[in-house]
């Protein structure tokens, strides 16, 4: 009997998380996309008011969101686990640029 017990227990516990992620489905979020026939910073500025990660030619990488895209910087404001800070950043010393396309809906 014990040993029954702790056989339902220990398949309870596999068999919870694959529940919990069957009532979540992965679908695209609204009007998000990257056009690889654009440039840079023609993404970035589809991408203003989003949050991005910009990851540097330094390999240094900045989340935030996208305020403004010029000629040679892009403006990006409410800068991860830096309160208060914003920053300017040009756009020839980007590497990369990630942002969230996908979300659960429940």
């Amino acid at each position: 009997m014990k040993k029954a017990c702790m056989m339902f227990l220990a398949v309870s516990f596999l068999l919870v998380p694959v529940m919990a992620g069957a009532a979540a489905n992965v679908v695209a979020i609204e009007g998000m996309a990257y056009n690889v026939k654009a440039s840079l910073a023609d993404n970035l500025k589809a991408l203003e008011g989003k949050q991005v990660y910009i990851t540097l030619k330094s390999g240094t990488v900045l989340a935030g969101t996208v305020k403004t895209v010029g000629d040679h910087l892009v403006h990006l404001e409410k800068l991860d686990r830096k309160d208060f800070f914003d920053a300017l950043i040009r756009l020839d010393e980007i590497a990369a640029i990630d942002t969230k396309f996908r979300d659960f809906q429940r």
